[in-house]
């Protein structure tokens, strides 16, 4: 974990020293990344009608279509828009290499217990709840899926909380901003989208890790609930909640440029 240490020291460093004052007035939010989580070999959660890979491809689409329609200034960059699977840190890089100036990850819950629904909104931090742990390591393990994880990942094991203690760490310089768009988008899903919103919240997700931008992943609902997972997969709804993920996405343009 070496590796992590020393990219998160360079990482602070190179971001605490390359803003001025001239840089924050002119700065703008041209860039963002839309990735839909899952794909290809991995369907991610497994409702009773969809997978997940299927259901959170269609949402950023939409969401990416709208927001291009809407804002021909932003550039709008999908990590697939097909059944294909790019890696968690081919992900995270292809933010990186087009400098990005967010990133934003979209995937359906599922847990045991199926009266449990709603959207949660999380940024890269430390675990709060068993239950945050347990989703972050579901998303994570499917790097075991990569014949090279270990030396792509410094050792990582997706499995051991041990692996997770650094990650409180990582992303800190982009905190503020990620916990800002996060808070955007649960205020709409409840306040527009009319859907139930559980909160911002933190855990060590392996693509937040490796970009380096705000960045937020998206659990829109749980497909481990009937009602919910109907919904989620009613076309009407999904552009209901693309159009709720792009007015965050507008108002937290805005405002940093504004600021």
């Amino acid at each position: 974990m070496k590796n992590i240490v020393r990219i998160l020291i360079i990482s602070v460093i190179l971001v605490a020293g390359s803003f001025s004052t001239v840089d924050l007035q002119d700065y703008k939010v041209r860039k963002i990344v839309i990735d839909a989580g899952h794909g290809g070999k991995d369907p991610g959660t497994v409702g009773r009608i969809s997978h997940e890979k299927d259901v959170a491809l269609a949402i950023a689409l939409e969401t990416g279509r709208i927001i291009k329609e809407n804002m021909p200034d932003v550039e709008v960059i999908f990590t697939r828009t097909d059944d294909s699977y790019p890696t968690l840190h081919e992900r995270a890089n292809l933010a990186n290499t087009n400098n990005a100036d967010l990133f934003m990850s979209i995937h359906c819950n599922a847990i045991s217990n199926d009266r449990i629904y709603g959207s949660e909104t999380y940024v890269m931090g430390a675990h709060k709840t068993d239950d945050n742990l347990n989703l972050a390591q579901r998303e994570n393990s499917v790097i075991l899926q990569e014949e090279d994880y270990k030396e792509v990942y410094d050792d990582f094991d997706p499995t051991s909380p041990e692996s997770y203690i650094t990650f409180s760490l990582i992303q800190s310089a982009y905190q503020q901003n990620s916990i800002k768009f996060a808070q955007n988008i649960e205020y709409q899903f409840k306040n527009r989208v009319n859907r139930r919103s559980r909160g911002v919240k933190s855990a060590g997700f392996l693509v937040l890790w490796r970009t380096t931008m705000p960045s937020v992943l998206v659990e829109v609902g749980f497909l481990s609930n009937e009602k919910e997972e109907k919904e989620l997969n009613d076309k009407v709804n999904q552009v209901f909640i693309a159009s709720g993920i792009y007015r965050a996405f507008r108002d937290y343009k805005n405002e940093l440029e504004n600021n």
